[in-house]
């Protein structure tokens, strides 16, 4: 088990469709080592309803994903209790390490889960939710609603579709799905 200063070992294989990015570890998550731990993380059931799963997973199935042709990783590796404690020289800093990573396992698609991230990365201030114009690390860069029970301005509805708009995207190979 990780303590909670080591962050996530990484859920990637080569060519996967989808890398879900995650801006990084919880602390609880950390310590657990898995991705997506607590009650109030809506990731293992909006990856299930948006159609990523063919059954709800829990935490500890996070290593299950692989099968369905999904990875995991974060865009920093360091646990903290939220993310607003992580510092724009922290995502600036992870940026190059984390382009490597996608470069090297070649998914089709990269999705980071908030705009933090991703913006921050990309030094734009305004970006929007869904597919983005350019790429990163040579997969097509899509950014997705957090799905942290923190994260009150979408409801799991809304989640589910944006997610699921994701989906039919990696079945079609098309971004107008």
């Amino acid at each position: 088990m990780n303590g909670p200063t080591t962050g996530l070992p990484d859920i990637l294989a080569n060519n996967l469709d989808v890398v879900f990015c995650g801006l990084n570890p919880g602390l609880r998550a950390a310590a657990a080592g898995h991705h997506f731990v607590g009650r109030g993380n809506r990731f293992w059931p909006v990856l299930f309803k948006s159609g990523f799963t063919p059954r709800l997973f829990e935490a500890t199935d996070d290593r299950l994903l692989l099968k369905e042709r999904c990875g995991l990783t974060t865009a920093v590796a360091r646990p903290t209790a939220s993310a607003d404690e992580l510092s724009v020289s922290e995502f600036t800093a992870a940026s190059r390490a984390l382009r490597r990573k996608i470069e090297a396992h070649k998914p089709r698609f990269v999705a980071f889960l908030g705009k933090k991230a991703y913006s921050t990365i990309i030094d734009r201030s305004t970006i929007a939710w869904g597919r983005q114009p350019d790429q990163f690390g040579g997969a097509i860069a899509w950014v997705l609603p957090n799905p942290s029970g923190r994260n009150l301005a979408f409801s799991l509805d809304e989640l589910v579709l944006a997610y699921r708009e994701l989906k039919r995207t990696t079945r079609t190979g098309s971004a107008s799905a």
